[in-house]
């Protein structure tokens, strides 16, 4: 296949540029949104690769008067992004190039909200119409450069940030946190650890799959996620057993951005597990869907039987109905190395009874096609603790 075949530019939901080498746009992106001074963010650990000060050349040589910010946890914090709206005002940067996988992009976006607002970040949750306070001209632009193929924030209109003092995650939400412009480039995650590759492509997984199940009507988001979950069942495992693929590479960046426009229809149980999990463990959220993502189907099975019978068949699995997608999940799982159970990556019980609470009352949990109690959450979490099947 002529990888040229799939360089494309899109407008849904927002302007993307696909395609191998597309990074080298980078400064025209800037130039499109009128930004000339942008503060780019990601984190630690690709400030330290050579795709990164790439970048910053690039955008530098263009007259881009470009400045790195990295400090930022794997579960972005308030203060992380604080600390970035400091180094924005610092540097008197009129826009936000975000780089790298969701913690990168969810903070990227948050900075830019925050940089012209005069209210506290947690003012901004999505609860009720806090989004109407916002001052929308004080917003920054933003281009979004995914290098990982997971959350798919780069085409998302909410950041989730970490409140360490309450001990929760919290989404913070605008409808221009929409990043303006957004390249797709599969070489920027070629390097990406096979670990790494499994958690988020799972996670892009997660989020096509909980869009799917959701009760909500909208039959557009329904059909993105069939077709992004059947990309997966297609490349994650080449994507996994072979990092230099780009065609799988590609595939899994637009994936993971089908699953993240899909669940504008809603998501569910896992996220409303996940979230708390995250905020309370300080782990991977990619890993954490991941787990989850059996127990919570059999919970629900009940009330999603007619989607996982056309799932099955779209996806041409040896077994019909709910249990051939059980049987392909957890050998999709086994397959590019997902652990079975939460105690295995490091979750404890002893807060089974507050992470319960903290799922009931997660926006992910209304669009679970079933009503959890707290009660029924701290099961579920139990179950997936102890790989109970």
């Amino acid at each position: 296949m002529d990888l040229n075949h799939y360089r494309m530019n899109w407008n849904y939901p927002t302007a993307i540029r696909v395609g191998i080498g597309r990074i080298t746009e980078l400064p025209e992106a800037c130039h499109a949104l009128g930004i000339r001074a942008p503060l780019l963010v990601t984190d630690p650990g690709l400030a330290a690769l050579s795709m990164l000060d790439k970048a910053l050349l690039q955008c530098r040589d263009d007259g881009l008067q470009t400045e790195l910010f990295s400090a930022i946890k794997g579960n972005p914090t308030g203060q992380n992004v604080m600390d970035g709206v400091a180094a924005f005002k610092a540097g008197g940067h009129d826009g936000v190039i975000a780089f790298g996988g969701g913690s990168a992009l969810d903070a990227g976006k948050a900075i830019a909200l925050m940089a012209g607002q005069d209210r506290p970040l947690w003012d901004f949750e999505d609860i009720g119409d806090n989004c109407l306070r916002v001052n929308v001209a004080g917003m920054a632009p933003v281009v979004a450069v995914p290098t990982t193929a997971g959350t798919g924030s780069e085409v998302g209109r909410a950041s989730v940030i970490t409140d360490e003092v309450a001990q929760l995650k919290r989404i913070i939400f605008h409808a221009r946190m929409l990043p303006d412009q957004v390249i797709l480039d599969p070489q920027l995650s070629v390097g990406l650890p096979a670990k790494i590759t499994a958690a988020t492509g799972m996670d892009a997984l997660s989020h096509n799959l909980e869009a799917y199940c959701s009760p909500l009507f909208h039959p557009m988001a329904e059909g993105i996620a069939l077709e992004g979950m059947r990309l997966v069942k297609e490349y994650l495992p080449r994507a996994v057993a072979k990092g230099a693929d780009v065609e799988a590479r590609l595939h899994m960046l637009v994936a993971s951005t089908m699953g993240a426009t899909a669940f504008q229809r809603g998501l569910g149980a896992m996220h409303a597990l996940a979230h708390p999990l995250g905020a309370l463990y300080d782990a991977h959220h990619g890993l954490l869907n991941a787990v989850l993502m059996p127990f919570v189907l059999q919970a629900n099975q009940a009330h999603i039987e007619p989607q996982m019978e056309r799932l099955a068949r779209y996806l041409d699995l040896k077994k019909p109905g709910f249990a051939g997608v059980l049987d392909w999940i957890l050998q999709l799982r086994a397959e590019v190395g997902i652990p079975h159970s939460l105690g295995e990556i490091g979750i404890d019980d002893t807060r089974v009874e507050q992470v319960g609470k903290m799922a009931e009352v997660d926006p992910s949990a209304g669009t679970n096609p079933i009503a959890f109690s707290s009660a029924e959450y701290s099961k579920l979490f139990t179950r997936a603790l102890h790989g109970e099947i």
